[in-house]
């Protein structure tokens, strides 16, 4: 029997597999591809990476990124886009067994789990961490609900063509100036980021909608966009399309600890969540070695509580008003709020930003934005679940 079986070879099973295995947990790891190459770009904020992480698997570097609201901002942060096969390198481990397969069900008894997978075969370890993502394999599985999504369709062209979006050394995280074949409706923005020394990445983007826009959407969106600057579709090296669920709500703790998105860690306001999993892996790794001697269930406790103290269970819910907040507002009112919030100092934009889920920095960078924003949008946060009582209501609003 492992000590811990992870299911899930994606960055953040990849994460937790590694940090296990270095702390003397044995270690198995289920992936229906495990070997497969990550098909996604992973991009962040350089201060919110791992030092160890940070420079051997950056694939380019922006010094500061762009923000375009009605006004033209920028901040100086460096932000980090992550080479996948270095990353992927960077947290492998040869002890870690590797096991190709899908992860059906788990089974716990008082001694340890039992991963079942698909095609019948049983995995016994103390401890099963489900980092399966969106999918939520073993933590209750997709919500009924329909998600709110952040969906996106992003060409890949030569930084030379992307020089009218995306200049040399710069992003660009937000540009919500319409595109070309916009004509009402849900508004969306160009992400543009450096990918390699020569490469960029220009990415129609929709932040969050219920349901998701479609794609094709997106990408007509994107081809109008580039093509009032020059750049056609014979510029493209390749394509990304992305669809993810922002709003999942946290799983319940139990035997099974969720990790990286099947644990709620995407923001919902970014859509990021590389780096709070390659941040909270070595967590989850001590707990669960720590409490181990204790039993499987303590261990599996110990796990979820380091993930998830109810200062962070706090900062994650204020996040998720906040989206509700933003799904209610009409189509003309999105970008404004996002002019409001480029418009915040540096420190309150990166605190909500932040990979970490804590209030203490949140409720200052909201209760901020809420005091710059007329009564109209205060109107639309207060109506889309920041009640009268709330921290932000505490300028004065008392709806309507």
């Amino acid at each position: 029997m492992a000590d811990v079986v992870v299911v899930g070879g994606g960055p953040a099973g990849r994460a937790a597999a590694a940090a296990c295995s270095d702390t003397g947990l044995e270690v198995v790891l289920v992936d229906p591809a495990p070997r497969r190459v990550w098909p996604h770009t992973y991009g962040s904020w350089s201060d919110e990476l791992p030092a160890a992480v940070g420079d051997p698997a950056a694939a380019a570097v922006a010094d500061r990124m762009l923000l375009h609201g009605t006004h033209r901002h920028e901040w100086a942060r460096q932000y980090a886009v992550l080479d996948n096969t270095a990353l992927w390198k960077h947290l492998w481990r040869h002890d870690v067994v590797e096991v190709t397969g899908r992860a059906q069900t788990a089974e716990h008894g008082p001694t340890g789990s039992t991963v079942v997978l698909k095609d019948g075969r049983r995995i016994a370890a103390a401890v099963v961490v489900d980092a399966s993502g969106a999918a939520r394999a073993l933590s209750g599985g997709r919500p009924a609900h329909t998600s709110a999504q952040q969906s996106a369709v992003g060409w890949v062209v030569s930084a030379a063509a992307a020089e009218p979006s995306c200049r040399p050394g710069t992003g660009v995280f937000m540009d919500w100036r319409p595109a070309p074949q916009t004509r009402g409706g849900w508004p969306t923005f160009l992400y543009a980021v450096p990918v390699g020394a020569d490469q960029v990445l220009l990415e129609e983007t929709s932040l969050a909608r219920r349901p998701a826009l479609p794609l094709a959407l997106l990408r007509r969106r994107l081809a109008g966009r580039l093509a009032e600057a020059g750049v056609g579709e014979q510029e493209r090296i390749s394509e990304e399309r992305v669809r993810f669920p922002v709003d999942d709500p946290l799983p319940r703790p139990g035997r099974v600890v969720p990790f990286g998105a099947a644990a709620g860690f995407v923001h919902p306001a970014s859509g990021f969540n590389i780096a709070a999993s390659l941040q909270r892996a070595p967590w989850l790794a001590a707990a669960i070695s720590a409490a181990l001697p204790s039993g499987p269930a303590a261990a599996a406790r110990a796990g979820w509580s380091i993930l998830w103290p109810p200062r962070a269970v706090s900062g994650h819910l204020l996040r998720h008003r906040a989206l509700r907040a933003l799904l209610s507002m009409p189509p003309e009112q999105v970008p404004e709020f996002f002019e409001l919030f480029f418009r915040l100092d540096a420190e309150h934009r990166a605190a909500f930003l932040a990979a970490d889920d804590d209030p203490a920095g949140t409720y200052p960078a909201m209760s901020a934005l809420f005091a710059g924003a007329p009564w109209r949008i205060r109107r639309r946060l207060v109506l889309g679940g920041l009640s009268v009582g709330h921290p932000l209501a505490r300028h004065g609003l008392g709806g309507g």
